[in-house]
């Protein structure tokens, strides 16, 4: 597919963009610059090579909804991905191993043909020189450990959990020195056990179309069993791995760029509340040892207690924090009455509203461009939590699904620039980020939306059986920067960057 564009908006595009970052030479030295996707986003193959279901698969056939059987096909066509990572001029690729592709049942025989599957694809990055960043569990755990034990509210899982992890040390560790050990911790509770929106559904809030669950409790104790998780996990890696592998372990979470939508007291402390629920709830644990007071205050015996041992294991064990942003919210202070049902739940708890900057209404949106939220986050994690090492896993912006328009996305352009010019000035500031990953590398299954909107660097003809890839403009500007070729305003120089557009396109 040819990708023109004229020669006024590529100048006027540079020219508005110019006088921030220039490129990846601003960063310091070490700086990594990556792209990202999910094992259940991209692969596909839901059900070949011996891999069993996971929650999400049963979410999401048992409700008729999109997804993610074929979705990118990244399980076959990983070769031909890693080429355009080459050729995009990434440093690293971020990307999560499927539990249930690994090890079917979640416990017990390791999946041959899905062992090897993980070994070439970690090979052929590593042959690339493209650094393999690993998340161990994005938001898809055996459905088989669902049913029959109730999966991440029950503590056996630490042990399940712990034991997959160590598969994974032990065969992928070699060649593989970042792991992330829970994606989004905070999004997947509120998301699966207190909204039900996400696997595995459950919730107890009215009008939530929930069999089972219960919104007081549940997002409390699978937040902390995914804590007690990550730290057994990490516990193993650094006991028996790391003086020979050398990598390092981390957790992520999502984060949003809170400010008050008044200059109310009231207004004030409500964001101080949103950050202890949605910051605190996971980083105090893992900095400090325990969760934060206003938190036990008041979820009170709702809250899970860690004990002194459970503290210590907890404390200390991330040796960095992934950071996953998107958006800022406005936030404004409400005693929320508890549900229908009379029990309170995340968000009664929280005792805020919020609303998230999207352009447009939620149905047909893109996220606002507001740097200024990605500063803050970096900032608050630097005052508040003793500035550990950070890495953005996960930033920016969709756009509607159509193929024509998607590859002139100038908006997901000026997105990028603006947050990755934020990062830079974060760590000019003092914050010690230490890498940038962009969502995603292509179109693929997003995991509230579908198929109606994309992130993608690359566009992913989902109509077609061999899912063409071709290149965004975003996905040309983001090479240019890597390569350090965005510095040139003149003539000639945009000129040679149309030429290079227009003939990478058409290759």
């Amino acid at each position: 597919m040819e990708l023109t564009l004229s020669l006024l908006t590529i100048f006027l595009l540079f020219f508005a963009l110019s006088g921030r970052c220039s490129d990846k030479n601003d960063f310091p030295e070490g700086f990594i610059f990556g792209s990202a996707t999910s094992a259940y986003q991209w692969e596909g193959a839901f059900d070949e090579d011996g891999r069993k279901p996971s929650v999400w698969d049963t979410f999401l056939h048992t409700r008729n909804l999109s997804n993610g059987d074929i979705t990118s096909d990244g399980y076959h066509k990983y070769k031909e991905d890693v080429k355009l990572m080459v050729e995009t001029g990434l440093d690293a690729f971020r990307f999560s191993i499927s539990w249930s592709r690994l090890i079917p049942n979640g416990r017990g025989p390791v999946n041959p043909k899905g062992l090897q599957f993980y070994k070439n694809f970690i090979q052929e990055l590593v042959s690339h020189g493209i650094e393999p960043h690993v998340t161990l569990f994005h938001y898809d755990h055996p459905q088989y450990l669902e049913d029959e034990y109730g999966g991440w509210i029950n503590r056996r899982i630490i042990q399940e959990f712990t034991a997959y992890a160590n598969v994974c040390f032990r065969e992928f560790g070699h060649h593989v020195k970042f792991w992330t050990t829970i994606n989004e911790a905070n999004i997947f509770t509120i998301g699966g056990y207190n909204d039900g929106i996400t696997p595995p559904g459950r919730c107890s809030s009215p009008g939530r179309n929930c069999s089972s669950g219960n919104s007081s409790t549940e997002p409390y104790i699978v937040g902390h069993n995914l804590l007690l998780a990550h730290a057994s996990a990490s516990r193993l890696y650094k006991q028996k791995y790391k003086d020979m592998q050398g990598g390092s372990v981390g957790f992520s979470l999502f984060s949003l760029g809170f400010t008050p939508s008044t200059s109310s007291k009231d207004d004030d402390i409500a964001v101080q509340r949103a950050k202890d629920f949605y910051f605190g709830w996971m980083l105090e644990p893992l900095i400090f040892g325990d969760y934060p007071d206003e938190m036990k205050r008041t979820v009170g015996s709702r809250l899970p207690v860690f004990s002194k041992e459970e503290s210590e294991q907890v404390k200390g064990s991330s040796d960095f924090i992934g950071i996953i942003h998107y958006l800022a919210a406005s936030v404004t202070s409400i005693k929320i009455k508890p549900s229908i049902s009379g029990n309170p739940d995340f968000y009664s708890d929280m005792g805020v509203s919020m609303i998230w900057t999207v352009l447009g209404n939620f149905s047909a949106f893109e996220y606002a461009v507001a740097p200024w939220a990605m500063e803050s986050v970096l900032e608050y994690i630097k005052q508040s939590y003793g500035n550990p090492p950070i890495y953005i896993l996960e930033n920016g912006t969709p756009m509607k699904q159509d193929l024509q328009l998607q590859q002139k996305d100038t908006p997901r352009i000026e997105y990028l620039h603006a947050y990755i010019a934020a990062v830079l000035k974060s760590i000019r500031n003092g914050s010690d980020t230490r890498g940038y990953f962009i969502w995603s590398f292509m179109d693929l299954y997003e995991l509230v939306k579908g198929y109606e909107f994309s992130f993608g660097l690359y566009s992913v003809n989902f109509s077609d059986p061999h899912r063409t890839r071709s290149p965004k403009l975003s996905a040309h500007w983001y090479s240019a920067f890597l390569k350090g070729n965005t510095t040139f305003l003149g003539s000639q120089g945009i000129m040679q960057m149309q030429s290079n557009f227009s003939s990478s396109a058409s290759s």
